[in-house]
């Protein structure tokens, strides 16, 4: 009984788990910036595409 106690009140895994879910996090966030990055480059090679195709026609703004 005692030796199951002893586990009990071990906390040396708990800085273990800790660390895991601070890892999750950073993950979880570097996954949402890197979607968000990908449409964003996607949308600017698009508009560069758009540019390029259009040449010299080029009537909108953004080129």
């Amino acid at each position: 009984m005692n030796k199951f106690i002893s586990m009990i009140k071990d906390e040396s895994g708990a800085s273990a788990a800790e660390y895991a879910l601070i890892l999750a996090i950073i993950g979880a966030t570097l996954a949402i910036a890197a979607v968000a990055l990908g449409g964003a480059i996607g949308n600017a090679i698009d508009d560069t595409t758009n540019c390029i195709e259009a040449g010299e026609n080029a009537t909108t703004s953004i080129c």
